[in-house]
């Protein structure tokens, strides 16, 4: 894609309805479908669930299930109960599994909205049963991420007791599938198909986003991909495989010429070496962009595209602001009141946040409530 293509598409994305708007977020659901699709495509005859946890990665939960809804997914993943509850009033008759598993206290709600404990423990298994005859669960097995799940020295012991509930699914997490030759995927697919061997009657799930592209194929009866869906790329290794869906603007508030020695930013960690043109954009770290993406020595720093043109950070990152050298940009894209692009399709999520020195899932569930949101291709 060309250098320029994206500031061609920028304005009609966030042209604003509201002339206060400094900050918009897009959500393209039909990218989202297609991302869904193509995870589904490549799962082979596996069914293909959705991750929808964290406000569906910070993108919207509602506005999310319905396009996945709408694509075909009916099984989906979210973290507690609260997320759950609030899935639940979105695809009343989808499969709805809670990651947490059964928290103390929560039984009653989880039976309340027809949801599924991911079971991580005997004594979650002996609990649940104790709320009703034979309840739907997941029972979940740890074979190396030492986060959640039964051992399984403890396989045999869970199948006995799973006996007064009713399993619909046995499921595992991969530590590392990200990385295709990790020795670990391969000793993790060995743990989980021993566990498997005492439930062989019931679906089994252990792929996340990466784990569906490895070698070994791990995909069993179900796989449950989250990350991916959303636009971040699940093959680090090789080109992204999927679409974009979030794409991310601020508006330009200021700009001025500064001289040599000027400084920017609190504490003065950068200085101009040469008459610079800059722009104050207003967008900052209460919106979510990374502390970590302020112009630094170490490392590069973040980026946004004034007129296709990618023009550094510089300074720190304050709460509401960012400041942009934008010498190299066309001036009359570089002026008071017009728009850059901080995510989409000229700069990547993966990229983003490199520079920012963390990972894209911080990047979308970190992105702010200040942004006017617009939903695109419902």
């Amino acid at each position: 894609m060309g250098i320029n293509e994206p500031a061609a598409r920028l304005r009609p994305w966030t042209e604003p309805s509201d002339p206060a708007e400094t900050g918009v977020l897009i959500v393209d659901l039909a990218a989202l479908a297609d991302n869904w699709r193509t995870m589904a495509r490549l799962a082979g005859g596996a069914e293909c669930g959705a991750v929808v946890k964290a406000d569906a990665y910070g993108l919207g939960l509602a506005p999310a299930m319905r396009a996945l809804l709408s694509a075909g997914c009916r099984t989906f993943f979210v973290a507690n109960v609260v997320e759950g509850e609030s899935a639940r009033n979105v695809a009343h008759d989808a499969t709805i599994y809670v990651l947490d598993g059964l928290v103390p206290g929560a039984a009653p709600r989880l039976v309340a909205a027809d949801l599924i404990p991911a079971l991580g423990s005997l004594g979650e298994i002996d609990d649940w049963a104790a709320t009703g005859r034979k309840p739907k669960a997941a029972i979940h097995f740890d074979t190396g991420m030492n986060r959640f799940g039964i051992p399984i020295s403890e396989a045999a012991e869970a199948a006995e007791r799973a006996r007064h509930i009713a399993p619909t699914l046995v499921m595992s997490h991969f530590v590392s599938s990200q990385k295709r030759d990790d020795p670990r995927n391969a000793r993790q697919i060995e743990a989980f198909l021993d566990a498997r061997a005492r439930f062989a009657d019931i679906p089994a799930s252990m792929a996340n986003s990466s784990a569906v592209f490895l070698p070994q194929r791990p995909h069993f009866d179900l796989v449950r991909p989250g990350y991916a869906l959303f636009g971040g790329n699940p093959t680090p290794y090789a080109e992204c495989p999927v679409r974009p869906v979030a794409r991310l603007s601020a508006r330009i508030l200021s700009t001025r010429e500064i001289e040599p020695g000027a400084c920017v930013g609190y504490d003065a960690l950068w200085s101009a070496r040469r008459r610079t043109r800059i722009a104050t954009i207003g967008v900052g770290y209460a919106d979510g962009v990374p502390v970590g993406a302020a112009s630094c020595a170490e490392k590069p720093s973040g980026e946004a595209l004034v007129g296709g043109v990618r023009c550094p950070f510089i300074g720190r990152v304050s709460m509401d602001y960012v400041v942009l050298d934008v010498s190299a940009a066309p001036r009359e894209a570089a002026q008071r009141g017009e728009w850059v692009e901080l995510l989409g399709d000229g700069i990547c999520l993966e990229e983003a946040a490199s520079r920012a020195g963390t990972i894209g899932y911080e990047i979308l569930t970190r992105l702010g409530a200040r942004f006017s949101r617009r939903y695109i291709g419902a």
